[in-house]
């Protein structure tokens, strides 16, 4: 009796363990966008970014044309809706930053993650354990300029049956 006790007590904390990581989110993204020419095109992003649900508060830095996006909790948001808002507003993005709690991870080349937000595929980087938060730059097409995406083409051509999959970024750790 006490042996079917223990079972039931480790599975359950397994189950726990597996929910909470499957919930895990985006906490904040930094957003470069590019094309602004003066402060209204900043405020017509800081408005498209703000009217996306699941977005907490915005913060702009004029002078590098930054957008700190934090999120609310058990937000679903993906980096493709927060790419679409920008481009609503007539923009593009020039780098995206995103802080994403993995939970306790080995990060390594190719290690693939899914999570409500989408499919992280890690691309670059060195194999150390990770513990919770970490940040790492969206590299798909349209998550960078032109000029580095063109720069990074060799290393992401083995990812290419990946990169064509909706909700599936390419990362690197920052």
């Amino acid at each position: 009796m006490k042996n079917i006790h223990l079972k039931f007590i480790a599975i359950t904390c397994l189950l726990l363990i597996t929910s909470i990581k499957s919930y895990s989110q985006i906490s904040k993204a930094e957003l470069i966008a590019t094309g602004l020419t003066c402060s209204m095109c900043s405020n017509a992003i800081n408005k498209q970014l703000k009217a996306t649900v699941g977005v907490d508060s915005v913060s702009t830095d004029l002078n590098t044309n930054t957008f700190t996006v934090y999120f609310k909790k058990d937000s679903k948001i993906s980096p493709r809706i927060l790419k679409e808002g920008v481009e609503k507003a007539g923009f593009f993005i020039g780098s995206m930053v995103l802080t994403i709690n993995l939970g306790d991870v080995q990060i390594k080349q190719n290690l693939k993650v899914e999570q409500n937000s989408g499919t992280y595929v890690f691309v670059a980087g060195s194999d150390k354990p990770m513990n919770g938060s970490v940040e790492v730059k969206v590299l798909n097409d349209g998550y960078v300029t032109k000029k580095e995406f063109k720069k990074l083409a060799k290393v992401l051509e083995k990812y290419n049956e990946f990169s064509s999959q909706e909700n599936t970024y390419l990362v690197k750790t920052i």
